[in-house]
């Protein structure tokens, strides 16, 4: 199994929880100030992993004439690929996986999640982008793999 053999010292993964984003990218989409953002992650537990997660981001104009301030909508996509040598620390091998970002996208009802879930068999980490909500799951989501392969 891979994990055996990429072990990663403790002193190197200090931070506890999901990781922080950076934004690399703001698309404006119409007159009313929404916009499409993008932002880069590396996952905190796996070193050389970068994902790079895009929603949207409703503008001031769009907020004053529909209403709901306070919310974005669930909408989400998430690419993730190896950006240098894959290091793996202590991840979660449960079919749940766990959380490696997490973001609000209102005040207290909705989130933007990615989980990493780690396919054994196939020697894959997968990395899923989803809304979490109190009441109404949404089914909207995105999702991304990065295969741990290395030839002989």
């Amino acid at each position: 199994m891979i994990l055996n053999y990429l072990p990663v010292p403790a002193f190197l993964f200090c931070t506890v929880g999901p990781a922080m984003a950076e934004q690399v990218g703001n698309v404006d989409v119409d007159w009313l100030g929404n916009d499409i953002v993008i932002e880069a992650f590396q996952d905190p537990e796996v070193a050389g992993v970068t994902c790079h997660v895009s929603y949207f981001e409703r503008g001031l104009i769009d907020r004053l004439s529909n209403g709901n301030w306070f919310e974005d909508p669930s909408n989400s996509s998430i690419a993730c690929r190896q950006t240098g040598p894959i290091t793996i620390g202590d991840i979660d091998l449960s079919d749940e996986g766990e959380s490696v970002f997490s973001e609000r996208r209102s005040i207290i009802w909705k989130s933007l999640n990615v989980k990493r879930i780690f396919d054994s068999d196939n020697q894959t980490l997968i990395y899923i982008a989803h809304a979490r909500e109190v009441q109404n799951g949404s089914a909207k989501m995105s999702l991304s793999t990065v295969p741990l392969y290395q030839p002989d």
